[in-house]
């Protein structure tokens, strides 16, 4: 379920302050509203400190960008650089053994920023705007991410993506990753998107034809076993902008992206 500014503006406001302490195997945290008697952070001054975070501006045409001076963008280089250092050991490690080494990424504020679409609809979200949005295919990358994904593959790791993005955004998912330089494994049994009407057999504990039932966790943590499990692969890392991208385990380490301006339970 994603939850907007005013539902968590106490456990953003913690993200903010703590985004620098992102990074390797931090998979769980306590996420959940306050709930005592003093007054939660203030959600105008909360706004105020997100765009301090990313360094939002207004581009020529009127589109809200992050800034690659921001304190955001150098969380991100601190994480990409760490990645790096692991990918590369990890994968000469799998080499060694004899195994197939993998990385999974979510899409949604993990390789595509949608600061944008926040922005502009102050936080909240719709489905219908926001698969207006998506379709667009205009998002810009989350800094460095791109670049992480090539870094993968030019080490013999494959690539995949697993996004809570539907089966019907896929075109759309595809050109704007294109765009924006993560032109890797754009294809069908390496990304992996929602799709409620036919979902995979290997869901069926918690999604059948036409009843989908399974929360975030299921859902990601199902789609890292089938990969491990079925196909054969070590995910030596999986990358994520929500812990609910990252719980659940198959994954040798996790990489929590920040993303102060919503929550995915």
């Amino acid at each position: 379920m994603r939850k907007s500014l005013k539902a968590v503006a106490a456990g953003a406001a913690c993200v903010v302050a703590g985004a620098a302490l992102y990074g390797a195997g931090a998979a769980t945290a306590d996420q959940s509203t306050a709930n005592s008697t003093h007054e939660p952070y203030n959600i105008g001054q909360l706004v105020k400190d997100i765009d301090t975070y990313y360094g939002t501006t207004a581009d020529a045409n009127g589109v809200y960008q992050a800034s690659p001076d921001s304190p955001y963008a150098q969380d991100l280089a601190r994480i990409d650089r760490d990645a790096k250092r692991y990918i590369d050991k990890a994968a000469r490690k799998a080499d060694h053994r004899g195994e197939k080494p993998a990385v999974v990424f979510d899409i949604d504020d993990t390789l595509l920023l949608s600061l944008d679409y926040e922005k502009r609809t102050n936080y909240t979200y719709n489905s219908t705007t926001w698969s207006d949005y998506v379709n667009k295919a205009d998002r810009p990358a989350v800094f460095g991410s791109p670049e992480l994904v090539r870094y993968a593959e030019s080490k013999g790791v494959e690539v995949f993506y697993n996004s809570g993005l539907s089966e019907a955004q896929r075109a759309a998912a595809v050109e704007n990753l294109k765009k924006v330089g993560a032109d890797v494994n754009l294809d069908a049994d390496h990304m992996f998107l929602k799709d409620k009407a036919n979902p995979p057999a290997y869901l069926k504990d918690c999604a059948t034809a036409g009843a989908w039932n399974c929360t975030t966790v299921q859902y990601k943590s199902g789609t890292r076993k089938h990969i491990e499990d079925d196909l054969g692969y070590e995910i030596i890392a999986n990358f994520g902008d929500q812990y609910s991208d990252l719980d659940g385990g198959y994954a040798n380490r996790t990489y929590k992206l920040p993303n102060p301006t919503y929550f995915v339970s």
